[in-house]
């Protein structure tokens, strides 16, 4: 039952039955807390039409609605808002029909052919010089989300992955293993002689390196020679510059170094994506993609897309467009990062024929994707239009912001045991010996949830394209808008759930007509709002409007909670209706969180 829409229907008849007037469309929105009523109809938009007064046409519409709809209890108008009340034997049909329907929440998204829409995902995109960071976190947690936002919508989601291995960076951190890499006894370091985990062991020599060139760079100043001409002729740069030469001549023992290193930190990798809970349909790497692209900057020439200037290289004029001359391919004729970006984007296409393209990318890119979706529209690609940027803002930690190559980046794993650690001393703090039912490993598996739903939540809940700052301590927090206080409340919902079965309460499957308390209308009014929900953040790629309503749904649970009793309440009609609106608020903060990537416990 869908009181939304039979209450727009009941307000188009009577507009129609009061004024002889038709309107097509009717929006509603919740009603403010401080005012009575679930819905909210705005009638400024009416009054010139009408030729009456915004409280005028909202006590005439509110008295129709009251007279002849069977849904409406009441209203109210306050200037021109007319709040309507609903009839508890409606609300008691809504939550008969979310609780006998297992896919609740589930929308179905279809192309013109009636087949889903197909969309990809692209996220993480690692560097392999260095272990994945906090920014990093916030990348993969947004992707994730939004697959599994996508695909409660209907969609057809396929993640993938691009992997950065290759290029100046990645030699930096070759060259670095290279020169300092053994131990005191001229061992080469491993992974499994340092005890580190490979993607930080490489991490390590990505920081050494810059330390050592740094202090080149300072030598040569000193000497006289200017800071930029000594970052381009310090001796470690040029022993980079030629060892990408090497590599991309296919040198043996420059790839089988770059090979080994990479691997390592591949396997970092996957421990830390296993750790979050994060997977890819598809890895791309640009050691394979890199010279991608080429064959459509030819194409670009001949239809004339694209020029050449003197000294060979190629650009797009693209200032028709509000955007400026973009270069495509040097003069020496190797790819740049939009020469591989075509090719790549052309490549993604024909393996998957998504419908749509989304770049989950931080927003310092923001101008390249709008170069690059230019350039597809002008080579006629069929796809273009289903091209997308999601853009992110950087986060910061409490002590400022992060450089990799300085060695101030937060390493993701260290923040995810810091957060974790923080975990188990807020809910110790909070059990007061409740935990101690727990075994060990029970504990350790319940603060592991605990602290990385503490993090996904903290990253997820700010509109993605703001700015953040991360602070471990609030993210843990279990009174506020946080994400342990949201698996509190589901692991609340369980175990009233439990304490009925054990009391062998039992109750039928659907809930007879009873008089509702205003506290449980709000909570089946927020759990009918689920699908709208994950309808809007579906279509405007926010899992923080998803993390907003997991957060309502569980305060609003917590209020009903501590306000009613359900398994003390003697009228077993009432009980039967609090223990079935219990098991559903249960399941949907399930499905909700699930939407973020976040377990939530049974019991803490």
């Amino acid at each position: 039952m869908d009181i939304q829409e039979q209450l727009k229907t009941a307000i188009q008849q009577s507009i129609q039955a009061l004024f002889n007037t038709t309107i097509e469309e009717v929006a509603l929105q919740p009603t403010k807390k401080e005012f009575e009523g679930l819905y909210t109809f705005v009638t400024f938009p009416l009054t010139k039409a009408l030729r009456q007064s915004p409280v005028q046409i909202g006590q005439a519409i509110g008295g129709w609605l009251q007279e002849n709809s069977t849904i409406v209890s009441g209203f109210n108008v306050v200037q021109g808002f007319l709040n309507i009340g609903i009839t508890d034997a409606a609300w008691l049909d809504v939550l008969n029909d979310i609780a006998s329907n297992p896919s609740f929440g589930t929308l179905v998204a279809k192309n013109q052919h009636g087949e889903p829409q197909s969309v990809m995902v692209e996220f993480s995109s690692p560097n392999t010089n260095k272990p994945l960071h906090l920014g990093h976190l916030r990348n993969n947690f947004l992707g994730d989300s939004i697959s599994r936002i996508l695909a409660a919508n209907g969609y057809d989601v396929v993640k993938t992955c691009i992997v950065n291995d290759r290029g100046v960076h990645i030699c930096k951190s070759m060259l670095a293993y290279k020169l300092f890499g053994t131990d005191a006894s001229g061992r080469a370091e491993t992974p499994e002689s340092t005890g580190m985990k490979g993607d930080h062991l490489i991490g390590k020599y990505y920081v050494l390196f810059d330390k050592a060139y740094k202090a080149q760079i300072e030598e040569l100043v000193g000497q006289g020679m200017p800071k930029e001409e000594a970052e381009k002729k310090a001796p470690l740069m040029q022993e980079v510059q030629q060892m990408l030469r090497l590599w991309e001549q296919g040198d043996t023992e420059t790839v089988a170094l770059w090979s080994q290193l990479n691997a390592w930190v591949y396997e970092g990798f996957d421990a830390t994506y296993r750790k979050i809970g994060v997977s890819f349909d598809k890895t791309y790497y640009e050691s394979n993609t890199y010279l991608l692209g080429k064959e459509i900057v030819e194409e670009g020439i001949q239809k004339g897309i694209f020029f050449r200037k003197d000294d060979g290289s190629v650009w797009i004029d693209l200032t028709d467009e509000g955007l400026d001359q973009k270069l495509v391919l040097r003069s020496d004729g190797t790819s740049v990062y939009m020469t591989q970006d075509l090719g790549t984007t052309d490549l993604k296409y024909q393996d998957f024929h998504s419908n749509r393209q989304i770049w989950v990318v931080g927003n310092e890119q923001d101008y390249h994707f709008k170069v690059l979706f230019a350039i597809m529209r002008q080579l006629g690609r069929t796809y273009a239009d289903g091209l997308y940027h999601l853009s992110y803002g950087m986060v910061d930690l409490p002590t400022g912001k992060m450089k990799s190559r300085e060695g101030t980046v937060v390493d993701a794993d260290d923040l995810i045991q810091e957060t974790v650690d923080a975990a188990s001393a807020a809910a110790d703090e909070a059990a007061k010996g409740k935990l101690d039912e727990f075994d060990e490993a029970e504990k350790a598996a319940l603060f592991q949830m605990l602290g990385l739903g503490a993090l996904k939540y903290y990253l997820l809940k700010v509109d993605p394209q703001k700015r953040m700052q991360f602070n471990p301590a609030e993210s843990v927090d279990l009174h506020g808008n946080t994400g342990p206080y949201i698996q509190y409340a589901h692991a609340r919902t369980q175990s009233v759930l439990r304490k009925a079965e054990a009391m062998g309460i039992s109750w039928a499957s659907a809930v007879a007509p009873t008089q509702l308390d205003e506290l449980e209308q709000q909570l089946i009014f927020l759990l009918s709002q689920y699908p709208q929900r994950v309808a809007e953040a579906g279509e405007d790629y926010a899992p923080s409007y998803i993390a907003q309503y997991a957060y309502e749904l569980a305060k609003t649970f917590s209020q009903f909670y501590d306000k009613l009793p359900i398994l003390k309440e003697t009228d077993h009609t009432k009980l039967h209706a609090r223990l079935v609106l219990t098991k559903s608020v249960g399941e949907t903060i399930g499905k909700a969180m699930g939407l973020l990537g976040i377990n939530v416990p049974d019991k803490m």
